[in-house]
């Protein structure tokens, strides 16, 4: 029998003790998420004005939306790998810091090269941080609770894109001209320093253990730890989330689902400028909705995960749901009205593909495999980040529309689908083979 299910903390002790570690942690978590991913595609709303005013064709933005996961990627080890020996609380404070500073200096771009060179150093200074805090949260919550802890942090992604999309639109529309600068360099300048305010925050109000929580007594600590580690197969060193095949699978099916998410979501305000909406705060107010029906979708599948302790099957929807949505989006285009309801579709299947993911590594890697295995499945996911947009952009200059970009994406969604199968569900479900422990 599991040790969580032989902890000396009652039930409601224990949730008690969720409830104080939520409250203590998920907010400031969240919260730098949200600007985390603000930071990452406020570039799609700014291509609005600064293509125009500095040259970027359509290929150059691509390239230069991409390029961030190329800096992302190659420091995305070494930096989960040096926050895995001095702790969360300072990496972490350091990548908010530095990326806050990096993204607002985005103002001073004044052609491709230049664009190109901030995009990769921002994803230099931003390595780590997704992977860090998944690797931090997996060392604070259960599995029993974990898939709707990941979800609700994970919202900061659609709560970036329905609190983000307005207030770009709104920035770049009400600041033009002050102090000379133009809307898009003002809306750089508000939405990266942020990052810098969230990074104090980070090293004022969080922990780096268990072992360092004022609001959890010796006793809770001790199940807490215990019941963590549930479903570990290994804690390893590094070298043990490299070598793992599971792990390169993960890889893959991460990557299907992330060249979806950023194939879109790098371009949405220009998909729906396509459909007939010219005005930037229009399709700033257009942009928030399929963020919001990602919230909803996102907690609901989430809270099914959970409930059922299945994880595989959900995925796969959530994965297929996004798929349909952006092949209707082009079948129905010459209806801008149900073309857009098919991309709200769309965006709250692919968006809610990324937390459910996460389900999958956090259920059997630990320690410094955790480390080094998070970083190795985000870092080759996001080289999609680079490889999408990229795409999407040379599609649409040789084509002249994104019709086929939006196919290609959907296949990808449903080859991520197909591979989640690959992975055994009694590695991953950790919840249902519980429930047959303690019937036994």
């Amino acid at each position: 029998m599991s040790d969580a299910l032989e902890s000396p903390v009652p039930a409601s002790a224990a949730r008690a003790t969720d409830a104080r570690t939520f409250w203590r942690l998920i907010p400031i978590i969240l919260l730098s998420l949200i600007v985390n991913q603000l930071d990452k595609v406020n570039v799609a709303f700014a291509r609005l004005q600064m293509a125009p005013d500095i040259g970027l064709s359509n290929t150059a933005y691509g390239l230069g939306a991409g390029i961030f996961f190329i800096g992302y990627c190659l420091f995305e080890i070494p930096s989960n790998m040096i926050l895995h020996r001095v702790g969360a609380r300072v990496w972490i404070t350091r990548i908010l810091i530095t990326w806050g500073v990096l993204s607002a200096c985005t103002m001073f771009v004044t052609g491709p090269r230049s664009f190109y060179a901030l995009r990769f150093f921002l994803g230099v200074a931003e390595a780590g941080f997704a992977p860090g805090v998944m690797l931090y949260v997996s060392q604070w919550f259960p599995a029993r609770t974990r898939g709707r802890i990941i979800a609700i942090f994970m919202t900061a992604l659609p709560i970036s894109g329905v609190i983000g999309s307005p207030l770009s639109a709104w920035l770049m529309t009400s600041a033009p001209g002050a102090m000379s600068l133009s809307g898009w360099q003002w809306m750089f300048v508000c939405e990266g320093l942020p990052a810098v305010l969230c990074g104090v925050a980070f090293w004022l109000l969080v922990p780096d253990t268990i072992d360092d929580a004022a609001w959890i007594t010796g006793t809770e600590k001790s199940a807490l730890k215990a019941e963590v580690g549930v479903g570990a197969h290994h804690s390893g060193s590094f070298a043990s989330g490299l070598s793992d095949l599971r792990v390169w699978l993960l890889c893959l099916v991460y990557f299907a689902f992330v060249a979806a998410l950023y194939g879109v979501s790098f371009w949405l305000p220009t998909l729906i400028k396509a459909l007939g909406y010219t005005g930037i705060r229009e399709i700033g107010s257009m942009t928030a909705v399929p963020y919001a029906a990602a919230v909803v979708t996102m907690l609901i599948l989430a809270w099914s995960s959970d409930r059922t302790g299945e994880r595989r099957k959900h995925l796969a929807v959530a994965a297929l749901l996004g798929a349909v949505g952006l092949i209707l989006s082009v079948l129905l285009r010459a209806s801008p009205t149900w073309s857009f309801i098919a991309l709200i579709i769309a965006m709250a299947g692919i968006v809610t593909t990324i937390p459910l993911f996460w389900n999958l590594p956090t259920a059997f890697l630990k320690g410094a495999g955790a480390a080094t295995g998070f970083a190795l499945i985000t870092s080759i996911g996001n080289l999609s980040g680079f490889v999408a947009p990229f795409l999407v952009g040379m599609v649409t200059d040789a084509t002249g529309n994104t019709a086929l970009a939006m196919y290609a994406l959907a296949g990808v969604a449903v080859f991520g689908a197909v591979l989640v199968f690959l992975i055994p569900g009694a590695l991953v479900e950790h919840r249902r083979s519980m429930r047959l422990e303690a019937a036994q």
